[in-house]
């Protein structure tokens, strides 16, 4: 499991809609990307549940710009007029995470109908990572080259941001999939359940949080190391994955 690492080169507007701030940004391999900052928001934990849900996705086989390991050289952002981005520029100096830029892609709207075993794969995907951030309100999905697009999933994962008690959030039942937009369509999810468990495994898990670049493991807060921050991150996928039926059950009843 890898990841292409790019030089970005050229910033070319914000995505003000974003709360972290990402902008679109051009790269030394000519391709155009949305590029999520470390010096954003929630910093390299954004950045860490991006990774870690696009790879789980990616396996589900449900369809997300590839992502890449971009990275911002120290002067990159010093001709940046913009004072709030050029401070912005300035922390994010080093490795951050782009996503490939999906031109002409549409947003999503909740009248289109779609497999109900892709939106069941989606919904228990969501539930799984425990992303937040799929609503009605703010769906994160395209339709490009007439297939459904998950983006931004960097709400995912969101115990880390006390990091305790990620033993009580693995169990959780995900109270937040009653406000999913695709749930109305996601009647196959005991299937959706059934395909994750043929194609997830303990060792995936172990190759995703591998992937996790040490640079965004030194955390304030926390005298944890690299690889005791891995640990955690692991055991909380193997016990979610373990338990999946107390997500899946209360989804259901949320239909």
């Amino acid at each position: 499991m890898s990841l292409r690492t790019v030089t970005v080169m050229r910033y070319i507007v914000p995505l003000r809609e974003g709360g972290s701030l990402p902008a679109l940004v051009e790269a030394d391999d000519g391709f155009k990307y949305v590029l999520k900052f470390r010096g954003a928001g929630h910093g390299v934990k954004m950045l860490i549940s991006e990774l870690m849900s696009g790879q789980i996705a990616s396996r589900l086989g449900l369809q997300l710009p590839e992502l890449v390991f971009a990275y911002l050289d120290d002067d990159f952002g010093k001709s940046e007029g913009d004072e709030e981005i050029q401070d912005l520029l300035k922390a994010s100096e080093g490795l951050n995470l782009g996503m490939h830029f999906l031109s002409g892609a549409l947003p999503y709207e909740p009248s289109v109908k779609i497999d109900p075993l892709l939106a069941s794969k989606i919904v228990w995907f969501d539930a799984f990572t425990t992303n937040v951030d799929r609503t009605v309100k703010n769906p994160n999905l395209l339709l490009w080259h007439r297939e459904l697009w998950l983006i931004d999933n960097g709400d995912s994962f969101y115990f880390h941001h006390s990091w305790k008690d990620f033993e009580k959030h693995a169990l959780s039942p995900f109270s937040y999939s009653k406000d999913h937009v695709l749930l109305p369509q996601a009647t196959m999810l005991d299937e959706a359940d059934a395909f994750a468990h043929a194609v997830l495994s303990d060792d995936f898990f172990g190759e995703i949080v591998r992937l996790i670049p040490d640079d965004w493991l030194h955390w304030k807060g926390t005298s944890a190391s690299p690889d005791e921050i891995r640990e955690v991150y692991f055991a909380f996928l193997k016990t979610r994955f373990a338990h999946s039926s107390t997500f899946v059950n209360a989804a259901k009843n949320d239909r």
